[in-house]
């Protein structure tokens, strides 16, 4: 029988790999994908404490329908944006690219 103990502790290992991907990692692409990864984590939490808290109300899952429509809208554009920084630069490499120093 799964709890929301399971949940919970499936939800922060997703979110604990994504964080690790986000600060290990020198490709812009990846750290986009490990992003990627800690919004589901927020998603497989909201929709598991939607599910054992609340039978009746589907806010959790509510919730998650915006997070997965704004992640999908932030991959576009940051993936607009790395091809940019690709043509510009022709490294995705994070420590390369500091456009914003004088």
């Amino acid at each position: 029988m799964i709890t929301l103990v399971h949940v919970q502790v499936l939800s922060a290992g997703l979110f604990c790999i994504g964080l690790y991907g986000v600060l290990a990692r020198r490709n812009a692409v990846l750290v986009l994908l490990a992003i990627e990864l800690m919004l589901n984590a927020v998603n497989v939490n909201l929709v598991g404490i939607a599910a054992f808290v609340d039978h009746s109300k589907f806010l959790g899952q509510i919730i998650a329908v915006f997070v997965i429509t704004v992640a999908a809208a932030e991959v576009g554009l940051a993936l607009a944006i790395i091809l940019r920084l690709y043509r510009n630069k022709g490294t995705t490499n994070v420590d390369q690219l500091n456009l914003m120093k004088w």
